[in-house]
């Protein structure tokens, strides 16, 4: 294992009620995804509109920050793609979605969700491409890429991609079960984290295999992954939480995991040698979520959510040398 890294908090950066989004939304800012310009880095993320009294829409937006995430430049109040169509998989939300740069193309790979009747949800993992480096993405088809499979019979989602020696790794989260939550009373998902790879971002070869061990039980839950090579390692940053009762800011609630690999296969989980401190704001002192690694130049970030899976926005940590 690699001596623990070493971080400064930044605290948060982005807050939603400062700034006009899609749809006059002023909450959830989930998800931050980086991609970096030739002058700024766009992050992406997913904010809300109130559909009904009890639910709601997820729409991308971005904001611009400078290469050292100070100062913000400018903040996006159309969505960059809009929701599918009636019937579609990714009808009632997109959330999150991860960028990758292939030639002259920015590929977004999304997460639809779709609402269901004996389960709250499904989600699927769509494509769609911008050609004005993020401003806007069409989709290439009207359904997702990688959906539910004979192995994998329940949803796929967070799915965070890279290109290294002309393949497409994509890791992701597969549902292995729906259970009922003795807390909320209703079916809760259990997901893992898995590894999938391509020759064109496209097609996808998997095998339905957790790559991450558990570290609170069988019934741990394992969100959106994010990788980034430092000093010849592959490093992982992803959140997990307990199957029950985490939407409170219980000791069930979203923390910040890690693990390393030589070859992007085969992962060592130890958390503690991630080299975060315990978050002491108000916003991220119950739940640390959703975490998104950026190189920017020859400087490191880890961008992530904190309380109430986002609601008010995310914060940054840099990398110390």
């Amino acid at each position: 294992m690699a001596p623990p890294l070493s971080w400064k908090n930044m605290g948060k950066i982005f807050d939603p009620k400062d700034h006009e989004l899609p749809y006059g939304c002023s909450e959830f800012a989930q998800s931050p995804q980086a991609i970096v310009l030739e002058d700024r880095v766009r992050v992406f993320f997913a904010t809300r509109v109130r559909d009904t009294e009890t639910t709601f829409l997820s729409h991308v937006a971005y904001a611009d920050f400078d290469f050292g995430f100070s100062t913000i430049l400018d903040v996006s109040s159309e969505p960059v793609l809009p929701l599918g169509e009636l019937g579609t998989f990714d009808q009632h939300g997109i959330f999150p979605i991860s960028v990758v740069r292939s030639g002259d193309l920015l590929y977004g790979y999304t997460t639809g969700w779709s609402r269901r009747v004996a389960v709250s949800v499904d989600t699927s993992i769509g494509l769609a491409v911008s050609r004005n480096d993020g401003r806007t993405f069409e989709r290439i088809g009207p359904g997702p890429v990688m959906a539910a499979a004979a192995n994998e019979p329940y949803l796929v989602a967070d799915g965070f991609v890279q290109i290294h020696d002309g393949v497409f790794h994509m890791w992701y989260i597969f549902g292995t079960k729906w259970s009922l939550g003795a807390t909320s009373g209703n079916p809760e998902r259990v997901y893992k984290i898995a590894h999938a790879t391509s020759a064109d971002g496209i097609n996808w070869k998997r095998n339905a295999e957790p790559i991450i061990e558990d570290r609170i039980g069988e019934d741990e839950c394992q969100a959106l992954p994010t990788v980034l090579e430092i000093g010849g390692k592959h490093h992982m940053f992803f959140c997990y939480r307990g199957h029950d009762g985490f939407r409170s800011g219980s000791e069930s609630s979203y923390k910040i995991g890690y693990a390393v690999s030589e070859d992007m296969i085969d992962w060592t989980r130890d958390d503690n040698a991630s080299g975060l401190s315990t978050p002491a704001g108000d916003w991220d002192s119950e739940m640390q979520c959703y975490p998104s690694i950026v190189r920017v130049h020859d400087e490191v970030f880890l961008l992530y959510n904190g309380n109430q899976f986002g609601r008010e926005g995310f914060g940054c940590s840099k990398l110390q040398r």
